[in-house]
């Protein structure tokens, strides 16, 4: 297919590009510019450099940096809300039957994308539902103007600005014009969200008509986002995992993604099914993720949660996304949801974190955000004050340690 072979061609030039562009640009241009649009004059030599024509370059006249993108970059939803107010906010009654409504009307392509994949329709449809709102809801930024503003700001310009000269190499292999290319305040594109790096690895042509449309052909949306779900290590025959009882007295320092062990370890170790049978073993390995912390549901999850965390790395859309299909094949809800539970701000998680750097738990930079290392540090204090080392960042946890 042409259009997979220019991918292919500007994958490899986009691998050198910054070597050629650093030849070409003087020592002194590759520090960060002093103004926005000595910035954006060097990002098209770069561009340029890279094979990008002189009319796609011309869709960056007028971009300039959106203060709306920031202030979304700082307040993402993962990061504010509960795992409770996430959820109820994604798997509603309304949601749960338009997506089997979908299943029905859509299933001799998502058969077929399955049998080309191995993805299953229930899986895909729940993606589709959490992305995009089954593709009502795309985003309303243009993805240069975004992926522009995120590439000049400082904490992640290097990643933001590889997205941009891929979103310019996209739209000069003809897929989308310029005016067309929107999206999330992240430059997230079309009904399944794809970065542009991930468009160009992944997209793929699923109504023969040479484009990838990810915004508006449903083909070439579901082919697409199978392709990429199936080479990031999905397995077909397998679910993304389960609510599980854990035993009383159980021990919160095996939670975690880290933490994989045989299903039949798990079962040596008291986990049950939510109606009290042991749990089913068979060869997988699993881990066990509290969202909520102790208070709150536990999951065993499996490969295709991991899988599932390459779309988007947050625990709280992984499970979303995986129970959100379960609930389209008939599940049941969660059974084990916590009662008022309450979200810290950003100032909050802020103070928690300088709280605990300054009690010797090294939470990293504070940040405002609970990620991987702040929860480690909590769990280290939690250990150490004799409290359940579930790891959650929560209002009674900021007390203990402001006493």
């Amino acid at each position: 297919m042409q259009g997979e072979a220019r991918m292919n061609y500007h994958s490899a030039m986009i691998r050198t590009g910054f070597l050629i562009v650093a030849l070409l640009l003087p020592l002194a241009a590759q520090g960060q510019p002093r103004t926005f649009a000595e910035w954006l004059e060097e990002l098209r030599a770069e561009a340029r450099a890279l094979g990008v024509s002189a009319e796609t370059l011309t869709a960056l006249d007028g971009v300039s940096p959106l203060e709306r993108v920031l202030e979304l970059d700082g307040s993402q939803p993962e990061f504010v809300q509960t795992f409770t107010r996430y959820i109820e906010l994604r798997v509603t009654p309304n949601q749960i039957a338009r997506g089997q409504e979908l299943l029905r009307e859509h299933s001799a392509l998502l058969a077929a994308v399955q049998a080309r994949y191995g993805i299953q329709p229930h899986y895909l449809v729940a993606f589709w539902a959490i992305e995009s709102n089954f593709g009502r809801a795309t985003g309303g930024f243009s993805v240069l103007e975004a992926l522009a503003t995120l590439a000049y700001d400082p904490r992640r310009a290097d990643f933001f600005r590889e997205q941009l000269l891929t979103a310019l190499q996209i739209i000069d292999d003809g897929h989308i014009p310029p005016q067309r290319m929107t999206g999330s305040w992240a430059g997230a594109m079309g009904q399944l969200q794809f970065l542009p790096t991930v468009f160009r690895n992944y997209a793929v042509d699923g109504d023969g008509d040479g484009r990838a449309d990810i915004w508006n052909s449903l083909p070439d949306v579901f082919y697409s986002a199978a392709n990429f779900i199936s080479q990031s290590g999905w397995r077909g025959d397998e679910r993304w995992g389960r609510e599980v009882l854990l035993p009383e007295g159980f021990d919160y320092s095996q939670v975690g993604a880290r933490n994989l062990k045989p299903l039949s370890e798990w079962r040596e170790l008291g986990l049950r099914t939510v109606s009290g049978d042991p749990i089913p073993v068979a060869d997988m390995r699993a881990a066990v993720a509290v969202p909520a912390g102790a208070a709150g549901p536990a999951f065993l999850t499996y490969n295709n949660f991991r899988v599932t965390m390459l779309y988007n790395p947050s625990v709280f859309y992984a499970i979303t996304v995986g129970h959100l299909a379960d609930r389209f094949t008939g599940a049941a809800s969660i059974a084990h949801m916590p009662e008022n539970e309450t979200a810290l701000s950003r100032a909050q998680v802020l103070e928690l974190q300088e709280l605990l750097n300054s009690r010797g738990f090294d939470s990293g930079e504070p940040d405002g955000r609970v990620g991987s290392r702040t929860r480690a540090a909590i769990r280290a204090y939690q250990s150490e004050q004799g409290l359940i080392p579930d790891g959650h960042a929560s209002l009674e946890l900021l007390d203990s340690l402001r006493e």
